[in-house]
């Protein structure tokens, strides 16, 4: 790689070549503030924040666009460039709606947290708040506030680069400037598939999930109902962000803990529903390949990528696994068999997920997903609606003992565990095809090709006679990449697990919050999926077709995977909407 030397404050360093000045001052350890910029995706100089001082350069310049070349001097932090940014900070603070004290990103706004450090309150510049914008509350799940946007344009570059929707952008010029849909619609009429990913990579509060605490925290106070939570694979992998914990961090224990002090009647591990999915998945695609069923199938627990199938590749759908999310499947098993175990009239239970994903709010409303004649899930909660529950309720989470999950579904294999990271689900189900198939035990469960965080990953593996071809893919962009070939004809694969968020549930749009310089400098993504891939590990369990748990359920209720039974529980359909249909 070729190389030049420059210096940053006096110092001396030497960085690749292609490096921009930003890139080379965070390698040497410097700081430099930025708000639109986020690597790979955004780069665009917008917020000026990133100003920066090069010798022989004419004025100031952005660090983030700004190419390093040999024998450059840079200056990152004079009293100039200081007072540039906090300038720049004033502007941006101009015709901001302000109301700190009451937004859901107070402490992780990081406009605010800039703001905090260059001592910028409103400022010199600041006019009066003449333009109001109605919030936009039209989706099921995400509201956008325009009054708090800064114009950044991460949300529209995600969109548009890691989700390859692009329902969203810049619309009118100058002064009037502002983020919205084609023709100033609204996003719940767009083709948005709710994923979320605009909502973690809005620096304010500009982007937020429609907040349902209100409706959990009610139902908790009514007497009259029973009030039960699965909580996913994911969230026992990132909650702790919430409350100032590392990344990586796994707080399954305190997650339960925190639960029960909620008041919750049941807490319910997730894990055991992915199980449940595999089961119905794995001999689903089994009648497919053996049968002449419709190749490839694709997995359908991302909620995400069935609106976006729905909307952009609608001839598609019949290639979707008609399995039900493992959210769907526990609401749906708590309604009809738990409820006819235990008495209970399922009009009484009110049942919630706690999900790392926006688009299960979506999810709940669907169609098809009330087996028991009422909704099989009344509310989804993201992790960061969770972590606000447990802050506001004073529940010092990072002190309490760990607890465990309630029977009768806290059993849990390590396959339904790795869920929550891309390549996961179709692990999982080779693990029980395969076995299957073979009819003999695996020596390896680690099906290392579909793991790690490549966009698309592909595999091909001998089952007896069978030659199988798996691909998997996270964000929306790369399954777009992917189905065009399958759909020219260019690919041929029998299987496809597709999650519409980029690394998967772990990287969900629901997921907490960081910064653009940790995303930057932490890969998210592998740090939360190792903590499902150490826990699959350590799990005696490995396999989902040898829970105990499951089986009971097939003995008790369903007979067998995919019996007419567990086709009016466990499973849905699904609509071919075309691009302008919500």
């Amino acid at each position: 790689m070729d190389t030049v030397n420059i210096k940053i404050n006096g110092r001396p360093y030497t960085v690749p070549s292609n490096y921009t000045v930003l890139e080379a001052a965070r390698a040497a350890n410097i700081d430099i503030p930025t708000l639109c910029y986020l690597k790979d995706i955004n780069a665009i100089g917008a917020c000026r924040l990133c100003l920066v001082e090069v010798k022989g350069a004419r004025g100031m310049v952005t660090a983030c666009v700004y190419p390093v070349n040999e024998g450059m001097e840079i200056v990152t932090n004079s009293p100039a460039i200081r007072a540039a940014r906090k300038i720049n900070l004033e502007l941006v603070l101009s015709n901001h709606e302000m109301k700190c004290l009451s937004c859901s990103r107070s402490t992780s706004c990081e406009l605010q947290t800039l703001c905090n450090e260059y001592g910028v309150n409103a400022g010199h510049f600041a006019i009066p708040h003449d333009v109001t914008y109605k919030v936009d509350d039209s989706s099921a799940a995400i509201i956008r506030d325009n009054n708090k946007c800064i114009l950044c344009r991460r949300c529209v570059a995600v969109c548009d680069k890691y989700q390859g929707v692009s329902v969203i952008g810049a619309l009118d010029r100058g002064y009037d400037t502002h983020i919205g849909c084609a023709f100033e619609g609204k996003l719940g009429e767009s083709s948005c598939i709710n994923c979320g990913q605009c909502i973690v990579a809005c620096p304010t509060a500009a982007l937020r999930e429609r907040d349902d605490t209100a409706k959990v925290f009610e139902a908790l106070a009514d007497p009259k109902k029973h009030v039960a939570i699965c909580t996913a694979p994911s969230v026992r992998a990132t909650l702790g962000e919430c409350f100032g914990m590392a990344p990586g961090t796994d707080v399954e224990g305190k997650m339960v803990a925190a639960l029960r002090h909620l008041g919750f009647d049941g807490v319910y591990n997730m894990n055991l529903t992915a199980d449940l999915t595999i089961m119905e998945e794995a001999y689903e695609f089994l009648d497919r390949l053996q049968n002449g069923g419709k190749l490839p199938m694709i997995t359908s627990c991302s909620p995400g990528w069935i609106k976006f199938c729905e909307h952009y590749f609608p001839d598609f759908t019949e290639n979707l696994s008609t399995c039900k999310s493992p959210q769907q499947m526990f609401g749906a098993v708590y309604k009809t068999f738990y409820a006819e175990k235990h008495g209970l009239d399922p009009k009484d239970i009110f049942f919630v997920s706690a999900i790392p994903c926006t688009a299960k709010k979506f999810e709940v409303q669907r169609d098809g997903q009330s087996a028991a004649g009422v909704p099989d899930v009344d509310v989804a909660i993201t992790t960061r609606e969770l972590g606000r529950m447990i802050t506001v309720s004073g529940i010092d989470f990072v002190n309490l003992p760990d607890e465990e999950f309630d029977e009768p579904f806290a059993l849990a294999s390590g396959a339904g565990e790795i869920f929550g990271a891309t390549g996961g689900v179709m692990e999982a189900a080779l693990r029980t095809a395969a076995e299957v198939v073979l009819n003999k035990k695996l020596e390896c469960l680690d099906f290392s090709d579909v793991r790690g965080t490549d966009p698309i990953k592909r595999a091909t593996y001998k089952l007896g006679d069978i030659e199988l071809k798996v691909a998997v893919c996270s964000g929306t962009a790369n399954a777009k990449e992917l189905l065009t070939r399958v759909r020219n004809g260019e690919e041929q694969v029998d299987f496809i697990e597709i999650m519409a968020c980029p690394g998967g549930c772990v990287n969900g749009g629901g997921q907490p919050t960081q910064p653009a310089k940790v995303r930057e400098t932490i890969d998210l993504r592998a740090v939360r999926a190792a903590v499902l891939y150490k826990s699959d590990k350590k799990n005696d369990l490995r396999k989902s077709h040898e829970n105990s748990a499951v089986k009971a359920l097939y003995d008790e209720y369903f007979g067998a995977p995919n019996s007419h039974k567990a086709h009016e529980v466990l499973h849905t359909s699904y609509v071919k909407r075309g691009l302008y249909n919500k």
